[in-house]
C-alpha cells in the first residue's frame, strides 16, 4: 500500500471551480501514476477554510470514484498557508517503490511541496 499526494487551488470559491479543479487534478495523478479504479483504498480531501462552496469527494464522484471511500476535512488555517487551497491524499494498492509515484500539484499549490518526486 502507498500513499499519493497532490493539491490544487481554486480562483474562487464556486462548486463549479471546485469540481472543475478537483477533477483536473485526479486526471493527471490517474495518467501520470497509472492508478486503475481496482488498486484505489481510500481518498481523503481536504479544502482551506476559505471554500465552503462544494465538497471535493462530490467532483471525485464526478470523476467516477462513487464506489470508493472519500472523506473530506477542513485544512488547519494557518497563518501564511496556502489560500483556496484543496489537497487530496490516495491511498491505494500499487507494487511501485514510493519513490515512482509522481506527487501532483497544480495551479497555485505548485511550490507547496517540491522535495516530492514530481
Amino acid at each position: 500500500m502507498r500513499a499519493l499526494r497532490g493539491a490544487t487551488t481554486v480562483d474562487g470559491d464556486t462548486a463549479e471551480q471546485v469540481e472543475e479543479r478537483i477533477v483536473a487534478l485526479l486526471s493527471q495523478l490517474f495518467e501520470r501514476n497509472d492508478i486503475h479504479h481496482d488498486d484505489l483504498i481510500s481518498i481523503v480531501f481536504t479544502a482551506t477554510p476559505d471554500i465552503n462552496s462544494a465538497f471535493p469527494a462530490a467532483a471525485a464522484r464526478v470523476f467516477g470514484l462513487g464506489d470508493v471511500p472519500l472523506l473530506c476535512a477542513q485544512e488547519l488555517d494557518i497563518q501564511g498557508g496556502t489560500p483556496h487551497c484543496l489537497r487530496v491524499l490516495i491511498h491505494l494498492n500499487t507494487p511501485r517503490r514510493r519513490e515512482d509515484l509522481h506527487h501532483i500539484y497544480l495551479e497555485g499549490a505548485q511550490g507547496l511541496r517540491d522535495n516530492l518526486p514530481g
